[in-house]
C-alpha cells in the first residue's frame, strides 16, 4: 500500500501582498497598531480561502474591517 504524499501549494505573492497593504490601511484607518490586527486579518485570509482569487483581498479586507469594528463584549 502506497504511503500518502503530502503536497504543499506554494503562496500566492500577491494574495499574500493584500493582507499586507490591508494590515496596513486598517490600522492607520482604525488607529490601531498593525500588530494587533495583522491576526485579525490572517484569521479572515484563513476563513475566506474558497473564495475566488480575484474577489479575496476586498472581502478579506471587509471582513476584518468589520470584525475590528465589533464592540467587545
Amino acid at each position: 500500500m502506497p504511503l500518502a504524499v503530502l503536497h504543499t501549494v506554494a503562496p500566492d505573492r500577491a494574495v499574500d501582498r493584500s493582507v499586507d497593504l490591508a494590515v496596513h490601511r486598517l490600522a492607520e484607518e482604525l488607529g490601531r497598531q498593525p500588530q494587533a490586527v495583522r491576526p485579525v486579518v490572517q484569521e479572515c485570509r484563513r476563513q475566506l480561502s474558497g473564495a475566488p482569487a480575484g474577489a479575496l483581498p476586498e472581502l478579506v479586507e471587509r471582513l476584518a474591517r468589520h470584525r475590528l469594528r465589533a464592540p467587545v463584549d
